[in-house]
C-alpha cells in the first residue's frame, strides 16, 4: 500500500478526484445496503474470503479529493458562506458513514476538514467559533434529549444509537455502570495505573493477559502499552507519533505546490485526531468512540489506510523538486 502511493506521481491524483469522490460515495452507500454487521454496526463489505472497511479507505480518498477541491478554489475563505461548499463536500460522505453508524470516523472527517481549511487560509477565529458553537449545540442537544426522556415529555430525535449516547456520557462517571458501558473505561484505567513508571514488563500485564481488558488489540492497545511499558514507554510512543506528525507538516510546508501541502496537513490532522481521541478514551478523559491507534491497533483496513497515508507523504517529499539526470 505504501509502495503503491509512493511511486504514483501525486500530481496525477488531482486529475481524477471527481472519479475518486463519486466512487467513494458509491462504496460508502454500498455498505448500508450490502454490508456485514457486527457489534451493532454495519461497516464492512465481504468479497469472497476478504472483508474490508470502506470508511477507513474513505479517509485517504477524502484527503486527496478535498485537497484538490481547496487548491482549485479561487475564492477566499474569510466568511461563513465561503465555507458552505466545503461543508457540503465533506458532509455527503460523512453522513453516509454516520448512517452505518460510525461516529468516530465521522469525527475524523471533521478534524481533517478543519485542519485543511486552516491550512487553506480560513480565518482561525471563524473556525474556532464554528467548532465551539458546534460542540455547544451538540452538548445542548444531547442534554435536552435525556432531560425530555427523564421527564416523559417527548422523545427528542437524535442521530445516534442508544449505545453511542451511553458511550458519550459514561466516561464522565464510568462507575455509574461499572459492569456495563463503563466496564471498558474502568479496566483501561486500571491497566494504565498498574503500569506505573516503568511498567510490569513485556507480556506481563495482568489486565491484558488476564483478559480483563476488552478489545485490547484495537481500541485499547494504548492501555496495553501503559501497563506493560509504563509511563516511560507511553511517552516514547507519543514522542514517535509527534515526530511523524511534525514530519508530515514539515514536508507539507516544503511541498512544491498547494495540493501537496494540503494533503500533508490532511494526513497530519487525521493522525493527530486518532492519537488524541484513542489515548484520551484510554485514560478516561474522552468518550469511547472506537477510533484505533494508527499503525499500532490491529486491523487490516486501518493499517493499509495508514500506510497509504505515509506513502503519500513520502511521495510529496520525494517530489519537492524535479529529478534531473
Amino acid at each position: 500500500a505504501m509502495s503503491f502511493m509512493l511511486y504514483i506521481h501525486y500530481e496525477d491524483l488531482s486529475k481524477h478526484v471527481k472519479l475518486f469522490y463519486i466512487l467513494n460515495l458509491i462504496m460508502l452507500a454500498a455498505v448500508i445496503f450490502f454490508g456485514n454487521s457486527a457489534l451493532g454496526a454495519t461497516r464492512w463489505i465481504s468479497i469472497g474470503p476478504f472483508r474490508f472497511q470502506p470508511s477507513e479507505f474513505s479517509k485517504i480518498i477524502i484527503i486527496i479529493c478535498f485537497a484538490a477541491f481547496l487548491a482549485q478554489r479561487n475564492e477566499r475563505l474569510n466568511r461563513f458562506r465561503d465555507l458552505i461548499p466545503c461543508f457540503v463536500y465533506i458532509g455527503l460522505p460523512m453522513l453516509l458513514i454516520l448512517k452505518q453508524p460510525d461516529l468516530g470516523t465521522s469525527l475524523v472527517f471533521m478534524a481533517i476538514m478543519f485542519g485543511m481549511l486552516f491550512a487553506a487560509g480560513a480565518r482561525p477565529l471563524l473556525l474556532t467559533g464554528l467548532i465551539t458553537g458546534g460542540l455547544s449545540l451538540a452538548s445542548l442537544w444531547i442534554w435536552s434529549h435525556f432531560w425530555f426522556k427523564a421527564h416523559g415529555s417527548f422523545n427528542l430525535w437524535i442521530p445516534l444509537k442508544p449505545y453511542q449516547l451511553e458511550r458519550l456520557i459514561i466516561f464522565i462517571n464510568p462507575w455509574k455502570d461499572w459492569h456495563g458501558d463503563g466496564y471498558h473505561v474502568i479496566q483501561s484505567q486500571i491497566a494504565v495505573g498498574q503500569g506505573g513508571f516503568l511498567g510490569r514488563g513485556l507480556f506481563q500485564g495482568s489486565q491484558t493477559h488476564g483478559n480483563f481488558l476488552p478489545i485490547q488489540e484495537t481500541d485499547f492497545i494504548f492501555s496495553v502499552v501503559g501497563e506493560e511499558l509504563g509511563f516511560v514507554g507511553a511517552v516514547i510512543l507519543l514522542m514517535l507519533f509527534f515526530i511523524i506528525i511534525y514530519r508530515c507538516v514539515y514536508i507539507g510546508v516544503n511541498a512544491k505546490d498547494n495540493f501537496g501541502y494540503l494533503m500533508s496537513v490532511g494526513v497530519a490532522s487525521m493522525i493527530t485526531f486518532h492519537v488524541l481521541v484513542n489515548v484520551g478514551m484510554t485514560i478516561g478523559i474522552m468518550p469511547v468512540t472506537g477510533l484505533p491507534l494508527p499503525i499500532f491497533s490491529y486491523g487490516g483496513s486501518s493499517m493499509i489506510t495508514n500506510l497509504m497515508a505515509l506513502g503519500l507523504i513520502l511521495n510529496i517529499n520525494m517530489r519537492r523538486q524535479k529529478i534531473l539526470f
